[in-house]
């Protein structure tokens, strides 16, 4: 089989992948909760192509997302449920349902109202198939997201039925509220009720980034990468020393860390080595 830059052919390849007696044995094996977890890493591997800005990465993966798609949709098929065409027709005619503003009559809409509009169709959508009521005003926020995100879409969800806080320095006092409870709880040697109240400290904190606009997946990774970075900066001038972190102390690695902060904020990139 030639390669192409036609779908259907990523569809054959799934579908001779999946034939029993001359198909991949490992493909043969899998079930849709075996393949969950690749699907969800293959997002976030699409995530990260896009913060590195790095285009050809990330057109290999989303050719990786798409398999993932594929090989859902094959193993429904197998079991008589729907196949690949029936997805592509659903995903296209909620997209032209949910855009009156732009296929219908729904003219003029700021980004704000075009968002209303998005969710009153939703409503709508899911309440013509029974699901308005099931499980409550939280209902329909996926247990396997991560948990900064799904702390966020809870407090959304809350928050459209009038339960939220009014004012982000309401919701940092709430933060400072559980540091000291966390302060309590390690000076009695109660690490056990710390632990459960650094839970209630991150949720605090999602809400804070909520009622700012902030997004708070997006923080951390910022943060996380930015950790990277001068992390990279004490570990070369270290080398430089001709040291490694082990064999230096945490004296000399702080003031490494505040040159490669220092260098980054005069913009001379000297912390992204």
């Amino acid at each position: 089989m030639k390669a192409s830059r036609e779908i259907s052919a990523l569809i054959e390849i799934m579908a001779a992948l999946r034939t029993p007696g001359s198909g991949c044995p490992w493909d043969l094996e899998q079930s849709f909760a075996s393949i969950a977890p690749y699907t969800i890493e293959e997002a976030y591997e699409v995530a990260d192509a896009v913060a590195r800005g790095d285009l050809a990465d990330l057109r290999e993966e989303l050719g990786d997302l798409l398999l993932q798609v594929a090989f859902h949709a094959r193993m429904a098929e197998e079991a008589n449920a729907f196949d690949f065409g029936d997805v592509v027709h659903s995903i296209t005619e909620k997209l032209l349902r949910r855009h009156p503003h732009v296929f219908g009559e729904a003219q003029g809409l700021s980004p704000q109202g075009v968002k209303e509009l998005w969710e009153r169709i939703k409503a709508e959508e899911k309440a013509a198939r029974g699901k308005s009521r099931e499980g409550g005003a939280l209902a329909g926020v996926p247990v396997a997201l991560p948990a900064l995100t799904r702390a966020l879409k809870l407090q959304a969800k809350a928050g459209q039925v009038g339960f939220d806080w009014n004012d982000p320095l309401a919701v940092l006092d709430k933060i400072l509220e559980e540091v000291d409870e966390i302060e309590a709880d390690l000076a009695r040697g109660r690490r056990a009720e710390a632990a459960a109240e650094v839970g209630d400290l991150l949720f605090a904190v999602v809400n804070l980034a909520r009622h700012l606009d902030i997004d708070p997946e997006a923080a951390l990774r910022a943060t996380n990468q930015k950790f990277e970075r001068r992390f990279a900066a004490i570990e070369c001038a270290l080398a430089a020393r001709g040291k490694s972190p082990k064999e230096s102390t945490l004296a000399e690695m702080d003031a490494l860390w505040d040159e490669a902060k220092a260098a980054e904020k005069r913009g001379d990139h000297a912390g992204k080595s």
